[in-house]
This record gives structure tokens, sequence and C-alpha cells, in this order.
């Protein structure tokens, strides 16, 4: 019995014109990403947030004492580091951050602390003053 493709039986194998390189070769196998972003998402939902702390009576009483000391010296614009609560823009929770800048107006109507480079401190987030220039 005769078969189409039995004279193809016994030949050598075809070599093409040119050879893949390496690394093109290489690049065919690399891994393949299906879950795009997915890598962004584990770390995001890994990251971890703090709730802000509660604070006491004294602790509040203390912190006003330092706003009235700040607001009596805001003509020569005091340099201050701030600790600060700031919520999380993407999940619940948050992170207490350190600002450092010179004080420009300490702000009663919008509860915050004004710095000179314009941006601003929520007073319900404050946690520490700390004055960085004697009076």
């Amino acid at each position: 019995m005769s078969w189409k493709y039995e004279d193809m039986l016994h030949m050598d194998r075809p070599v093409g014109l040119t050879k893949m390189s390496r690394h093109d070769r290489a690049a065919q196998f690399a891994p393949f990403a299906a879950l795009t972003g997915h890598d962004a998402v584990l770390r995001e939902t890994a990251r971890l947030t703090d709730g802000p702390v509660e604070l006491t009576q004294s602790r509040r009483e203390e912190l006003d004492a330092q706003l009235r000391a700040l607001a009596d010296r805001l003509d020569c614009r005091p340099l201050i580091a701030v600790t600060h609560y700031v919520p999380d823009e993407r999940k619940s929770g948050g992170a207490y951050v350190r600002t450092t800048g010179r004080l420009r107006k300490l702000d009663a109507l919008a509860g915050a602390l004004v710095f000179t480079d314009g941006s601003g401190i929520d007073l319900d987030g404050l946690f520490d003053i700390e004055c960085l220039e004697e009076p």
C-alpha cells in the first residue's frame, strides 16, 4: 500500500534560512501574566493601616495649651513639627505622619494649622506639636 507522503518519510529535517537568537527564543517561553495587576492588589491588601488614637483628656489639654502658645507667636512664624493622623485614601484606617514647617496661621473656623507654604493640617487628627525654635 502506498502512502501519500511516503517520499517525505526519510528526508532530512528542513533548516530555516535564519536562526532565532537565544534571547528571542527565550521570550517565547517567558511567564505570561494572566492576572495583570494581581500583584499590586495583593500588596495593597497586605499594606497595614492604623486607626486614630483616642486622646486622653489631659493630652487634649496639653495640646490646647500648646496651640494657645503658638497663637501668641504667629507673628514670628515659628518652625514646628506636627504629628498628625492622615486617613488612607484607598482603604479604611490611615497613618500618623510628621510634618515640619513654619506656622502661618491657626484657623479656628476651619479647624486647621496653616503653614507658610500653603499646606494645612486638620486639628482633629492632631497628636503632637513640637516647637523646633526657642521663643
